[in-house]
């Protein structure tokens, strides 16, 4: 058996900001500013700063003008749709980020409803979504976008690690023939990879709580992809051996550290290719954020 594949995401995070930066630089000179990144962080959970310090360091690494709103968990939706509406009106924003989860007491949907569809950086406003669907649309939703660029990587012949390979060099891979199994249906992940594994050509599976003998039906897959947060729920008896394993959960261990929804150690021997947690599909989500808000960018100075 072949040796399996570990889809480095750190590394092709690394190097979109690699091509970004460079996009960045000589765009900047073209039209006279950078891209703008606007952050809207509310409430005091402390991975939610994490992750926002993190977004906004790789933006500043590409070059990118970053804005940022902090506002208390007590903030009235009034205040926090100012805060949206001030993005938008703001020439010098791009790409609008609002973090999630939001505190209780706001409606998610009706903030990310206020986000101009132009500038939905995170590509979750409801004309972004219902274009995915209808197979159109600029602004894809991040980790949905990076686990396709992830299952390119692994049905490529591009070596992991390479220091001056550039993702725009990356082929799309056609999925005809085979089966792929989305292990979740939330509309951050599930429903929208879902979208773009059709266009690949794959038959798609879509498989949840309420599935009938979740193992039968995941282990028809040639592309498993798991999205459910729960601890290591993927073991090998739900694998088909030969299959590309994409695990996007990001769990908390009884130890502290952080584990994926599949049993890693169990899984990989048996897969083609597999994401490890940390280091595959969170580095790409956060390199995605940044992909949309150059594209953002470069329609608007059109």
């Amino acid at each position: 058996m072949t040796q399996t594949k570990r889809l480095d995401g750190k590394w092709l995070s690394s190097r979109f900001q690699a091509e970004i930066s460079s996009i960045v630089n000589s765009e900047s000179k073209r039209v006279g500013r950078a891209p703008g990144l606007g952050v809207i962080l509310i409430g005091d959970n402390p991975a939610s700063h994490a992750y926002v310090a993190n977004k906004e360091k790789l933006a500043r690494a590409c070059g990118f003008y970053t804005e940022e709103i902090r506002l208390p968990s007590t903030v009235s939706p009034s205040e926090a749709l100012e805060a949206i509406q001030s993005f938008n009106k703001n020439p010098q924003i791009d790409g609008i980020l609002l973090q999630l989860p939001l505190p209780a007491g706001l409606n998610q949907d009706e903030l990310l409803d206020a986000i101009d569809p132009a500038k939905d950086a995170d590509g979750l406003h409801p004309l972004n979504q219902g274009l995915l669907l209808r197979g159109g649309g600029h602004l894809r939703p991040c980790t949905p976008l990076g686990i396709m660029h992830l299952i390119d990587l692994a049905l490529s012949e591009v070596e992991i690690g390479s220091a001056d390979f550039l993702p725009s060099q990356l082929p799309k891979a056609s999925l005809a023939g085979k089966r792929a199994v989305v292990l979740g249906r939330s509309i951050l992940v599930g429903k929208p990879v879902g979208m773009l594994l059709l266009e690949r050509n794959a038959t798609v599976s879509y498989a949840h709580s309420k599935t009938k003998d979740l193992p039968l039906v995941t282990k028809e897959a040639d592309v498993l992809i798991a999205a459910v947060g729960v601890p290591q729920l993927v073991g090998e008896r739900w694998v088909k051996p030969g299959a590309i394993v994409i695990d996007v959960g990001i769990n908390r261990a009884a130890s502290g550290g952080l584990e994926g929804d599949v049993d890693f150690a169990a899984v990989e021997p048996l897969a083609a290719a597999i994401t490890p947690v940390p280091g595959g599909v969170g580095p790409m989500t956060v390199a995605m954020l940044m992909h949309n808000t150059l594209r953002s960018f470069l329609d608007r100075m059109k």
